[in-house]
């Protein structure tokens, strides 16, 4: 197994797998295997301390291009489902409704730009925050992006029935949804010189976002694995996973007055506030933890996982005896991903360690040493 970041690769976190129509798929197998792990969620949420794993199946081509047909995206991921049974865990895969992560430019009349295999993209609308506070904007659930979001979590209910966990669509927190509307040098200097107006614009983006996400929750019910995306969710957890990867170029003052107050805001609506982001956020941990309504934070340990990872003994530290969840994800075999969690481990700590061995029998002997853990 290579110790480096590879390059090589679409998705480090994918996997390979093959594709199963809906037809073919056995739904009740996979409900009956759900319910098995729902306890273990269930109690693991109550308890002030403990460790799941989770082995994360994220299909691949299904976060780039393959999101644009949602009948490949569902085959996709059923065949994920299927495969990830073989794989010892404490949490239940879940289909995810992925259609990019720019959809906020639809309330504004923004439209996707597809580029090949690659995921869709968006190009900046506005030159100022003036100019988005005085646009036209519509809901989400009236966009044509947001429409067909809706209209692929039908199709996923219809096809399967109801039977197979689903989260909302990829959420990005509203400093990342920003930068789907503005060139990212202009949006940060404006956020300085106009802080006020960033918050307005913020604020607007938010409201937004609630309303969509309400949606979502409608049409799912009791099929919501919150809080969803790369985070591993559950029926029995709370809380909505927010991307915040652009939080790493501002301050620890400016995230806490231009950020955090529109991402609790947004938590408050949906069983708190869950960070996420990509690279080495370890310099905003305190900052984080201040969240009034934080639940659950993501980060990335080993460089095979992030080409920039987070120190695993600096997360352990800051998050044993906090009552609040790593969502910690390691890339590699047995031998990198308990290296990785026997620095992160700490007595009094909430931890889901996500894995992606390649086999089951690696999965396996990982799943046992991160639960011995516990006891050394």
């Amino acid at each position: 197994m290579r110790k480096e970041f590879d390059i090589t690769l679409n998705d480090s976190q994918g996997t390979k797998t093959i594709p199963i129509e809906p037809k073919d798929f056995d739904f009740d197998c996979y409900s009956d295997y759900e319910c098995k792990l729902l306890e273990r969620n269930k109690k693991f949420v109550q308890s002030k301390e403990g460790i799941l794993v989770y082995r994360r199946f994220r299909a691949e081509g299904v976060f780039y291009g393959g999101c644009r047909d949602m009948k490949t995206s569902l085959e996709s991921q059923l065949g994920a489902l299927k495969e990830s049974m073989k794989y010892k865990a404490d949490v239940a895969n879940f289909l995810e409704p992925w259609y990019g992560i720019g959809y906020i430019a639809s309330a504004f009349g923004g439209k996707y730009t597809w580029n090949g295999d690659s995921s869709p993209s968006t190009e900046p609308m506005f030159n100022s925050f003036d100019e988005a506070l005085s646009s036209d904007t519509i809901p989400l659930s009236r966009s044509p992006l947001g429409k067909h979001i809706l209209e692929m979590i039908e199709y996923f209910l219809d096809k399967t029935k109801g039977k197979v966990p689903i989260s909302f669509s990829d959420i990005q927190a509203p400093l990342n949804m920003m930068s789907y509307l503005f060139n990212m040098a202009d949006m940060f200097m404006q956020m300085y010189d106009s802080p006020e107006k960033f918050k307005q614009v913020a604020n607007m983006l938010t409201d937004l976002l609630i309303e969509f996400l309400k949606e979502q929750e409608k049409l799912i019910g009791s099929c919501l694995a919150k809080p969803g995306h790369g985070f591993a969710s559950s029926r029995e957890f709370t809380g909505v996973g927010l991307s915040n990867d652009n939080s790493l170029m501002i301050s620890q003052d400016d995230f806490n007055t231009l950020v955090m107050p529109f991402d609790e805001k947004i938590g408050d609506e949906f069983g708190g506030t869950v960070y996420h982001s990509c690279g080495n956020w370890g310099r905003l941990i305190d900052v984080v933890k201040k969240y009034r309504n934080v639940v659950t934070v993501d980060g990335a340990f080993g460089v095979q996982t992030d080409p920039i990872p987070n120190d695993p003994e600096e997360f352990g530290k800051h998050f044993c005896n906090s009552g609040i969840i790593l969502n910690a994800r390691v890339v590699g075999d047995s031998e990198e991903v308990i290296e990785q969690f026997r620095k992160i481990y700490k007595t009094k700590m909430k931890l889901i360690a996500v894995t992606y061995c390649k086999t089951p029998e690696e999965q396996e002997k990982a799943y046992d040493l991160i639960h011995q853990l516990r006891y050394c």
